[in-house]
């Protein structure tokens, strides 16, 4: 299976790459580098032209949540029309699509995990692109599996789990919001399922029903349950720890608006594929015993 991956700064796109090695299924996975522009369609006619793959896998996005209010034609730019250019070029040559999407399609206010057949309504630019890229690819490829995730971390690139580390050895107490819940996802454990889903898609003699599905970490915790965990096991490995205070969103000026519930329901990828993320709480213990193990990564 040759898979071609958008979106090489992306904690999947880096996530993918390591995993792929462990892949049996995996023959050549190709990551795009800043040729492969979404927003210059003969960059990605001349990608796909070189790489020849038999699957897509779309991780590049726009993700500046708060930029994405002031920069809203830099964001449909890339979520939406280049999303729908890479789906049609794919399209035209036969070939299908794994689209990685947002848990901000959603407006956050619901009771429990969303599922795959609940209204989105984005509150915010940002969710606003994402959905509008999700429509996009379905329009424009029937061959297609958007996968919905969030609160993803890694050993790599911004994220919650480096920061809350970064800050930790500053030596000072810290606030962290415990009114928001979500499924924390570990990027290798997404990459592994993203691989199983594409080896899936291109099995002609049982492909998937195309569409939408949720991937994320089981279970669920708030920004500040898992900066709980995060530090309860930076103690034992003697990695930095801090003082924590729960605090509210409300406490919090942020451009965009967050969402209260960020929880997705996985069964139906598990249903259809077989899969099943590990609990959070594991794989933050892998993460964190990885950054510690190998000091500051970039």
């Amino acid at each position: 299976m040759r898979i071609l991956v958008t979106g090489w700064h992306s904690q999947i796109a880096r996530a993918l790459v390591e995993v792929a090695p462990a892949t049996p299924a995996v023959t050549a996975l190709s990551v795009g580098r800043p040729a492969l522009d979404l927003c210059k369609p003969s960059g990605i006619r001349a990608a796909m032209m070189a790489g020849t793959p038999d699957v897509i896998v779309n991780a590049a996005a726009y993700t500046r949540v708060d930029e994405a209010e002031e920069e809203r034609g830099q964001a449909f730019a890339h979520n939406r029309a280049g999303a729908a250019e890479l789906a049609r070029v794919a399209a035209a040559r036969g070939i299908p699509i794994v689209h990685l999407s947002s848990v901000y399609v959603f407006d956050g206010r619901k009771q429990g995990a969303y599922v795959e057949d609940d209204e989105p309504a984005p509150v915010n630019v940002y969710g606003r692109t994402r959905l509008a890229g999700e429509q996009a690819i379905a329009g424009a490829n029937p061959r297609h599996v958007i996968l919905r995730t969030g609160w993803v971390y890694s050993e790599h690139g911004q994220n919650f789990v480096r920061r809350m580390l970064a800050r930790a050895r500053d030596g000072c107490p810290i606030a962290v919001v415990d009114d928001q819940v979500g499924s924390p996802t570990y990027a290798r454990d997404l990459a592994a399922a993203v691989l199983a889903v594409a080896a899936r898609v291109v099995d002609t003699g049982r492909p998937p029903p195309w569409g939408v599905y949720h991937v994320a970490g089981d279970g669920s915790t708030s920004w500040f349950g898992l900066a709980r965990r995060l530090f309860e096991v930076s103690r034992t490995l003697g990695g930095p720890t801090a003082e924590l205070m729960a605090t509210t969103a409300d406490s919090w000026a942020t451009s965009a608006p967050r969402l209260a519930n960020a929880c997705l329901d996985c069964t139906r990828l598990h249903d259809v594929f077989g899969l099943r993320l590990p609990h959070w709480s594991r794989s933050l213990e892998a993460c964190v015993t990885n950054l510690l193990g190998d000091g500051s990564r970039d």
